[in-house]
């Protein structure tokens, strides 16, 4: 049987909003974005960025910083985006 996929927790789909609205925001298209995120050393297409800001892919941690570099923010503002609350992200109310 197959590996099951991880779901996309409440920080990821953060993560993808943020991505897309900074990302909007600069006038990026996403070709032009993962073109940007390529050129930095980390090879992306415009259907992997398209997949990560719809939540159907993951963004892992070396994705996350490469798009904020070529975003010209920090992975932190990316994580830390106005729909992602403290509250959201407790486990087990830890």
């Amino acid at each position: 049987m197959p590996p099951r996929p991880l779901e996309i927790g409440p920080a990821g789909r953060a993560a993808a909003q943020a991505i897309e609205r900074t990302r909007v925001a600069r006038g990026y298209s996403q070709r032009q974005l993962a073109a940007r995120v390529t050129a930095l050393g980390r090879p992306m297409t415009f259907t992997a960025l398209s997949r990560i800001e719809r939540t159907v892919r993951r963004c892992d941690i070396d994705d996350l910083v490469a798009i904020a570099a070529a975003l010209g923010s920090s992975p932190n503002a990316l994580l830390a985006g106005p729909s992602c609350r403290p509250e959201s992200l407790r486990v087990g109310g830890i």
